[in-house]
């Protein structure tokens, strides 16, 4: 008698198989394969990420004590931690990268009118990076020091949804500005980012493009004043100022102007220096923007903490980008299947329910929903307070 699939398969669904064949035929996944396919391997990392297993050894063991239920969940293949560690070293992490970035033209849609704290119809970009420590002797192929290595997420957020965009995995020698090269800029977008991606020659390039960039200035940015806007000191603003780049070098890399806005925030008592291409935006609003980059140091911490890509199932490059680009998909899929289903709750809470309950056949727009309805119940009060 049918009693309802999986709460994996159900979540599992909202990938789409079309797309995922295309990005394995693309890069010959399945070449000489005869048993653990693509869409196995695909399905047993992403049964680690929501899981939380940390080993290949815990995955086998997990999904072997549920061999009857294997083929419910879409693994059609024996699942053992040497195949599995074989696929992670040899099938092309390009595969699993094409299917994050389908995953993102999916999500960006049902995304689109969420607020993320400034009213600004256009789109809002945060670009930072995040370095995961590796053993030397372990990674010798991701060195960052003489005696460390590490592996940098270089991520592009949109702060719609907090969905990454943009993703480059490079070794922890590669600068962060660097990645400004690999990026496409996007006419009438904003890209908000630090000052250690302050590279005039860079910068222009999205300001040709159309593009408007927020950034910080460094203490020894050289600048001529041309004009000063009148401001509102009682709200923290302290000059709003159309400059030019000057210096030796400096006014040939960046040949136009740009917008230098200095704001003093109270709460830390520290005084920032912003600059822009955009003259026409409120000056507070440029402030309040550069505050957002904040999201992207969040999502880092989020994505550090609620999946598993700190500790790798394998030691090549091609099984760390393979592990990376599987969670980042997963994260994906969570957003995704959220909006789908309109479920109030946050991720992490989507992924708490998840966890405990792959194997139940329970429909999973009920489980989601009686989970987040069930954490917003008020607190009754029957149980004694140890603390006050």
């Amino acid at each position: 008698m049918y009693i309802g699939k999986l709460v994996f398969a159900q979540v599992l669904e909202h990938l789409p198989p079309h797309i995922f064949r295309r990005c394995v035929q693309r890069y010959g996944g399945e070449r000489h394969v005869k048993r653990f396919t693509c869409q196995d391997q695909l399905r047993c990392m992403a049964f680690a990420q929501l899981s939380y297993r940390e080993s290949l050894r815990d995955i086998e063991a997990c999904l072997r004590a549920q061999q009857s239920k294997l083929y419910h969940m879409g693994i059609r293949a024996l699942v053992s931690r040497s195949t599995l560690a074989d696929a992670n070293e040899r099938r092309d992490w390009r595969i699993y990268a094409d299917l994050a970035a389908a995953l993102v033209e999916i999500a960006r849609p049902l995304y689109v009118d969420d607020d993320f704290g400034v009213e600004l119809a256009n789109t809002v970009y945060a670009l930072d990076s995040s370095t995961i420590d590796l053993c030397l002797s372990l990674f010798p192929w991701a060195p960052s020091q003489r005696t460390k290595g590490a592996v940098k997420l270089h991520t592009l957020l949109d702060l719609r949804g907090n969905l990454p965009t943009f993703v480059h995995i490079s070794t922890g020698k590669v600068g962060d500005v660097k990645v400004l090269d690999l990026l496409i800029p996007e006419a009438g977008a904003f890209y908000v980012m630090d000052r250690g991606y302050l590279d005039f020659a860079r910068l222009y390039r999205f300001d040709q493009a159309g593009a408007f960039f927020v950034t910080r200035a460094k203490s020894d940015t050289q600048l001529r004043r041309a004009y000063s806007r009148p401001v509102d000191k009682s709200s923290g603003l302290r000059c709003d100022q159309t400059v030019r780049p000057c210096g030796k070098h400096t006014p040939r890399l960046f040949p136009g102007q740009l917008r230098r806005v200095k704001y003093h925030d109270a709460t830390t008592d520290h005084t920032l220096v912003f600059l822009t291409n955009h003259f026409d935006l409120p000056a507070l609003t440029v402030a309040e923007l550069y505050r957002c980059r904040w999201r992207v140091e969040l999502f880092f911490k989020w994505i550090k903490q609620h999946l598993r890509i700190k500790s790798f199932f394998g030691t090549s490059e091609n099984a760390v980008k393979t592990q990376l680009w599987i969670a980042i998909s997963v994260y994906l899929l969570v957003a995704i299947l959220k909006k789908r289903l309109r479920i109030p709750g946050s991720l992490y809470t989507i992924l708490q329910v998840l966890s405990l309950t792959l194997f139940e056949r329970i429909p999973l727009n009920q489980l989601l929903s009686d989970a987040v309805h069930a954490t917003d119940e008020p607190y009754l009060g029957n149980q004694l307070n140890l603390f006050d």
